[in-house]
């Protein structure tokens, strides 16, 4: 119980004032499409330099949680993810949006994400010599068939065809090969200069979600605008509370997956609401609602999303593994104070480690109470006339996609995609399985090619790779994930020609 002595380190006037406006300018930075938690995390450091070593953190920590929360504002209310995270939360937080329940997907969104951030902290504070061991046994081979196991999830995350779902996973792995190989230094794909560097996830993902919304704004235009700014019904925060512990199974599984994904190192918790939105899909009673508005979908993601953070932070504090890019970020931040993870860092910097950890605790409930705030305002946006609304998210997505890297390079690409993905979804296709492609395909590609060094030096591939329980164990997933989308797809196939002859049946009659 020794983070219980320091607890009063968070609400020195400093530390808490710091606490605020890191959680305050999380929320908003992580509403702004383009800006991710790495950067948000990132652009930070520069003001800790003058501060003490806690409050610095302290600053990083509070800016880092809220970020992965407010990116849902933006995908729940406009579908344009505001990181990586979000994409999943877009996909029936935006339907909910549509329907006039933008205010509802907002709570529970924030609500999930402060239970599961909740849980992730404590699974810090509780279990971190545990975990951290179990961390340090994931190798290349591990990491390999994590990314294949996100990998299948693929088809099914496209609920209107399973094969289309595949094929744009595909086209989505594709992308990510362009540019020069990470490991060889090859050349890929490079048809234009402004791919030497590859497709950049951030601008890819203002193009893919972001660029067809506006074409559709604008392709609707003023007639339809009483259609399109659909009344917001009030929901009461008490209401959304309900609607949370209605889904219980969607949070406890979200939770879990985030918790998970997030102590594996490399993984990064790109892959952990897409990971919790299919596995809540697939344990749900009616998984063709989901993409429709089910706000299971918005639990299961956000729940995922800021649960692993905590877990994040386990290699990074006890190994000097970052788990994720931003906790890398939060290592530089270490660093630049002087400060080296290690084992011994709760013995020589215990009063650092432990106020970091307390405020992270604190962050959460801090960030569910202004979350919740902005969502009884952020639903207006329902309002906005669509060309005005398409000038406004045009000119985020210029900014978003330019401020990656500065280049115009990021500005061409991040069009294409989206004239793109518009093209595409008007013949069936979906967003969501290409961005996944494109975030897992590096992560597969640098894990086998290291994994195909060290068993070249060793017995083979195949005993480096199928040997093991860790990797038989996610092989078997692996094959179970594949079955049972094979499964839940012939089911929904079955029940749609079930319903058309019946509704043949009664037209006849």
């Amino acid at each position: 119980m020794e983070f219980l002595q320091h607890f009063g380190g968070v609400f020195e006037p400093l530390s808490f004032m710091l606490l605020l406006g890191g959680t305050i300018g999380g929320l908003i930075l992580g509403a702004t499409p383009g800006l991710s938690p790495t950067m948000a995390v990132a652009l930070l450091i520069p003001f800790t330099f003058q501060l003490p070593a806690t409050q610095g953190l302290i600053l990083l920590g509070a800016a880092y949680t809220a970020t992965v929360a407010g990116g849902a504002v933006s995908a729940i209310l406009l579908k344009i993810p505001g990181a990586p995270a979000n994409i999943a939360t877009s996909l029936d937080g935006h339907a909910m949006a549509s329907t006039g329940r933008g205010t509802q997907a907002l709570h529970v969104s924030f609500l999930a994400s402060g239970v599961g951030g909740v849980v992730g902290v404590l699974l810090l504070i509780f279990l971190t010599p545990v975990l951290s061991r179990w961390a340090l046994a994931f190798g290349p081979s591990h990491l390999f068939w994590m990314a294949i196991l996100g990998v299948t999830v693929i088809g099914s995350l496209d609920s209107r065809s399973f094969v289309k779902g595949l094929l744009s996973g595909c086209l989505g792995l594709w992308l990510s090969m362009i540019g020069y190989d990470d490991i060889q230094g090859a050349q890929r794909f490079i048809f234009h200069d402004s791919l030497t560097g590859g497709v950049n996830i951030i601008t890819a993902l203002i193009g893919i979600f972001a660029i067809p919304q506006v074409i559709e704004m604008l392709a609707r235009g003023r007639c339809e605008h009483k259609v399109s700014t659909v009344s917001v019904h009030r929901q009461s925060l008490l209401e959304s509370l309900k609607l949370l512990l209605a889904n219980g199974r969607a949070l406890s599984i979200g939770t879990f997956v985030g918790s998970i994904i997030g102590l594996i190192p490399g993984v990064g918790g790109q892959i952990a609401g897409l990971l919790a939105y299919d596995q809540t899909r697939k344990f749900s009673n009616d998984p063709d609602s989901f993409g429709k508005g089910n706000p299971a979908g918005v639990i299961a993601a956000e729940s995922a999303n800021n649960a692993m953070v905590g877990p994040s932070l386990v290699p990074l504090l006890t190994l000097s593994i970052p788990g994720s890019p931003t906790a890398a970020v939060l290592l530089g931040g270490l660093l630049i104070h002087g400060i080296f993870p290690g084992s011994d860092l709760f013995d020589n910097y215990p009063d650092v480690a432990w106020t970091f950890i307390n405020s992270m605790l604190i962050g959460q409930i801090l960030m569910v109470i202004f979350g919740i705030w902005v969502a009884s305002h952020a639903a207006r946006v329902a309002h906005v006339p669509p060309p005005i609304m398409a000038a406004a998210v045009t000119i985020l997505a210029l900014f978003g996609s330019y401020s990656v890297q500065q280049s115009m390079g990021d500005v061409y690409i991040m069009l294409a995609l989206g004239v793109g993905m518009y093209l595409l979804e008007k013949v069936g296709f979906s967003a969501a399985p290409l961005v996944l492609g494109l975030i897992l395909g590096p992560i597969a590609e640098a894990n086998f090619i290291q994994g195909s060094m060290i068993a070249n030096a060793m017995n083979g591939p195949a005993e480096y790779f199928l040997s093991g329980t860790l990797n038989l164990l996610l092989l078997i997933l692996v094959l179970a994930s594949i079955g049972w989308s094979f499964f839940s797809t012939h089911l929904a196939n079955r029940r749609a020609r079930n319903l058309s002859n019946t509704a043949e049946v009664s037209l006849e009659s």
